[in-house]
């Protein structure tokens, strides 16, 4: 995915001078050796920091090496000025690790007291407002350094993509869906950038495009893309033209930044000016880690390109939508399993899923919509959806949003897409998330969060979890096991 940074990954040894410099590096070349065992990317840095001048040529290294994430390790207990001073020079999202004693026959000598370390260093963290990537546990052996250098590095891939995102808006944020006009001054507060234009101006890119050489190779390709399920060959090339805009406006207007992603208004106007819903090519651009995001939904657009960094797979943003029929549940008792009715819902959204995570995906036309502006006329304007079945298998929902009060807030929990036919329209599947309906009461309506949900297709809790807490949000909903009760349910 072009759209998505590439982590170039670095681990720097840091050593008390009292202890053994030899000590930090031979650790520091076990949890290498191990990581290049478990084909985990992984940059060296040479120089051992014990004192501000080796923090600033390990700065230097970092540049030559073009090290964009580190791993600060204190092999021993470690100088908490200089090795905060490094991160806080080095810019870039960071994660504190330390080791494990080796042996109870080396004690003396051997003993790093790195275990001691990390509690200075967390300290010298507090006075510098850093906010570094600290592990559930950091101390442990090379093997268990490797698997949390491992799991830090979706979570860095999510830093750096914030870090040099754009925002692209088209349209003012619906009326009905107040939820969508959240404040957009958070955005700043964490690195992004924002544009946002008029739907006049969306409207000007489309026509502009007309007649560039690219349309006609886009529609080629969406015509295999959709194959048996092209039911409207005829719109393609308006589709394409559509597509061309959108990828050209980006490139055009990413100034200082390197990725983008769009918030778009979808209807009802735009029916009428542009022949088509844009649904499909939502999904497309979404394959491309290029989420577009309904009804302006600016927070959408923003979660969703989260978990595309999360995963590096597309993701899609749905409505959490509608409960399953009890007939559905009885109907496939064995595929619901163990889940309760009030842990399933079903995730819908008019058709901007990408063709990737669909079963039978094809070229439709909204229904709703169609009630709407041609309730008693064959579908025209209201075709362009992408429909299906939502593919079975892993999913994470995901959510950053600003409250009224400029606060950034976030929830996430993890769950599944069942193997059960959800028999309706739209891009749609039976999620089941553990105690759904706690969170859903206690966590999505309590604390006000709007119907739309960033949708990872993976289990990728725990890296978007660490990330929201290195962007210093406090505020962060889970799904609660039973027994553990949020802070405004009955006990009763």
């Amino acid at each position: 995915m072009k759209n998505v940074p590439k982590v170039n990954l670095g681990i720097v040894a840091v050593s008390r001078d009292c202890f053994p410099v030899e000590l930090s590096r031979q650790r520091r070349n076990a949890v290498v050796k191990e990581c290049r065992a478990k084909k985990i990317p992984l940059a060296v840095i040479e120089t051992i920091v014990e004192n501000e001048k080796d923090a600033l040529k390990v700065l230097e290294e970092i540049r030559q090496k073009n090290v964009n994430a580190l791993v600060i390790y204190l092999g021993n207990f470690g100088p908490e000025g200089p090795t905060t001073l490094l991160a806080q020079k080095f810019g870039g999202p960071v994660m504190f690790a330390a080791a494990a004693e080796e042996s109870g026959n080396n004690l003396i000598q051997g003993r790093g007291d790195a275990y001691c370390g990390m509690l200075n260093a967390s300290y010298n963290v507090g006075l510098r407002k850093l906010r570094p990537h600290i592990p559930e546990y950091p101390v442990g052996t090379p093997e268990e350094v490797a698997e949390i250098i491992r799991d830090f590095r979706p979570v860095a891939r999510i830093m750096l993509g914030l870090k040099k995102l754009k925002i692209f808006a088209f349209g003012p944020r619906p009326q009905d869906f107040l939820a969508c006009n959240a404040p957009i001054k958070p955005l700043y507060d964490i690195g992004v950038e924002i544009m946002e234009n008029s739907e006049l101006d969306l409207y000007d890119i489309f026509l502009k495009a007309k007649g560039n050489p690219k349309i006609k190779p886009v529609a080629r390709d969406m015509a295999k893309e959709l194959g048996q399920g092209n039911a409207f060959p005829d719109m393609l090339e308006k589709l394409a033209q559509y597509e061309v805009a959108l990828t050209r406006f980006m490139e055009n207007n990413l100034g200082a930044s390197e990725y983008g992603v769009f918030a778009n208004k979808c209807w009802p106007a735009y029916e009428s000016y542009f022949g088509f819903v844009p649904c499909y090519v939502n999904s497309r651009l979404a394959t491309r880690g290029i989420p577009v995001s309904c009804e302006v939904d600016i927070y959408g657009a923003l979660s969703e390109y989260m978990a595309t960094c999360a995963t590096e797979m597309p993701a899609t943003l749905l409505d959490i939508n509608n409960t399953v029929p009890y007939d559905m549940i009885r109907g496939a008792k064995k595929l619901v399993g163990g889940y309760k009715p009030t842990d399933l819902f079903m995730g819908f959204h008019c058709g901007n899923t990408s063709s990737t995570c669909l079963i039978g995906g094809g070229l439709k036309y909204q229904l709703i919509m169609h009630r709407l502006m041609e309730s008693d006329k064959k579908p025209d304007i209201t075709r362009g959806t992408l429909e299906g079945r939502i593919r079975a298998g892993e999913i994470t929902i995901f959510r950053l949003q600003s409250t009224a009060d400029t606060v950034l807030k976030s929830y996430v929990a993890q769950g599944e897409v069942l193997d059960i036919d959800p028999k309706s329209f739209g891009g749609i599947g039976v999620f089941a998330i553990k105690d759904m309906g706690r969170f859903y009461r206690h966590v999505l309506i309590e604390k006000r969060f709007p119907h739309h949900t960033a949708v990872a297709f993976a289990h990728a809790g725990k890296a978007l979890f660490s990330a929201v807490k290195m962007l210093g949000v406090e505020d962060i909903g889970f799904n609660q096991p039973s027994g553990m009760l949020y802070q405004t349910e009955n006990p009763f």
